[in-house]
């Protein structure tokens, strides 16, 4: 792999880490088509630690808010008072929403991570589930009644949503497709959904990225400036890829994205059934 190619890499793992159309399944469309192999594991590591930068910069205001309320919400458990203390203030909710919501993951990552393995050795599984996460994203827009938001919210609707997140661990699933779009079928609030997405990926990027940190240290040393850069590529496109979603949430539908992932997907099926 060369600069250019690392580059382009980073560049399509920043902007699909976030925009809802799978970023796994691009990043096995990208190798492919670069012809780069399948050996980058290292390389996918730094990746995803440059997008896990971009989301953290993002909402850092909100992180350091949640720190702190995570810390005085288990000083208000010996105090006797977590309960009160957890529906008075909504950065403590949110904080425990995100720990609950990172179990489902977090378990499925563990138990089933082999077997998902081999769904990253072929197109035909990223291609195929693309078409369920742009069918997830048309479905989701349309159920989309309320606009429940924090206030409204329980731990029962959190772990559907991770939930939601852990089957996003298949390659084509996206996982803010996914929770986004689980979000809305729950009829949360759009953008405290997105956001709730965004915050609910750092403890799974890092998770993920933690585990396979040894791989990056035995290649860094010979693929430095191609690790650099693409690194601060996939930083970049990742921070304007969050950017990007917020405001369409705001402002538009995700129904390009749907037609994108069914464009991508059935693209891909055709591809593989003429060769």
């Amino acid at each position: 792999m060369d600069v250019i190619q690392g580059i382009i890499i980073g560049l399509v793992q920043g902007l699909t880490e976030f925009l809802p159309v799978s970023s796994s399944a691009h990043l096995i469309f990208i190798q492919y088509i670069l012809n780069v192999g399948e050996n980058n594991l290292a390389f996918d590591v730094l990746l995803h630690l440059g997008t896990l930068m971009a989301v953290i910069i993002y909402y850092i205001k909100d992180i350091v808010k949640m720190i702190e309320a995570f810390i005085s919400s288990i000083l208000d458990i010996f105090k006797g008072r977590f309960i009160e203390g957890f529906k008075e203030n909504q950065y403590k909710k949110l904080v425990w929403f995100v720990v609950v919501g990172t179990i489902p993951a977090g378990i499925v990552g563990v138990l089933f991570n082999s077997q998902v393995e081999s769904a990253f050795n072929t197109l035909i599984f990223p291609g195929f589930f693309l078409l369920v996460t742009g069918t997830l994203l048309y479905i989701s827009q349309r159920i989309n009644v309320g606009n429940r938001k924090i206030d409204k919210l329980g731990f029962k609707d959190v772990v559907i949503i991770g939930m939601s997140q852990a089957i996003a661990i298949l390659p084509g699933i996206s996982r803010s497709g996914t929770t986004i779009s689980t979000g809305l079928l729950l009829s949360i609030n759009k953008e405290f959904v997105a956001k709730f997405s965004f915050l609910l990926s750092i403890p799974a990027i890092l998770g993920a990225g933690i585990t396979k940190l040894n791989e990056l240290g035995s290649n860094l040393d010979t693929n430095l400036y191609v690790y650099i850069f693409g690194f601060l590529t996939a930083f970049i496109s990742g921070y304007l890829s969050i950017s990007i979603l917020i405001k369409l949430i705001k402002e538009k539908s995700l129904d390009f994205f749907a037609y994108y992932c069914w464009t991508v997907g059935i693209s891909v099926l055709i591809y593989l059934f003429i060769h």
